[in-house]
């Protein structure tokens, strides 16, 4: 039991250490993107239903890893840039509809919270293998 709990401590530590300058940078930028949409959210009088109803949404997108690995990580890198999300509330600006910008800033918070928890942009290797692995 000691040799195991010592195990995961050491694991731990050693994950801990590897984390480089630009991967404590894109989790924090991931942490700024995500208190920046939840603020914009609030502040727009959204509700927390819907936030919590789509706030997993873009996971769905993993589905595409059922086809096979490189059409999974088009799916989910798809779905978590933040292109797709700007583009929705540029576009619910533009035509003053407030529901899209709330479904876009719900969309801004889950890739935020994403890249805090070290999920990033995958490559089509292995759902595991990410740009966060690799900074």
């Amino acid at each position: 039991m000691t040799t195991t709990v010592n195990q995961a401590n050491t694991q731990i530590a050693a994950k801990v250490q590897t984390l480089s300058l630009p991967n404590i940078l894109l989790r924090l930028e991931g942490l700024t993107m995500f208190a920046a949409a939840v603020v914009l959210y609030a502040h727009q009088g959204g509700s927390l239903l819907l936030f919590l109803a789509l706030i997993l949404v873009p996971d769905v997108s993993m589905l595409g890893y059922m086809v096979n690995v490189r059409v999974g990580s088009l799916m989910y890198n798809a779905a978590h840039l933040y292109t797709i999300p700007a583009v929705l509330a540029g576009v619910a600006l533009a035509m003053n509809i407030p529901t899209l910008l709330l479904v876009a800033l719900i969309w801004f918070a889950h890739i935020g919270i994403d890249r805090l928890a070290g999920f990033g942009l995958k490559y089509p290797t292995e759902f595991k293998d990410t740009h966060m692995q690799r900074v």
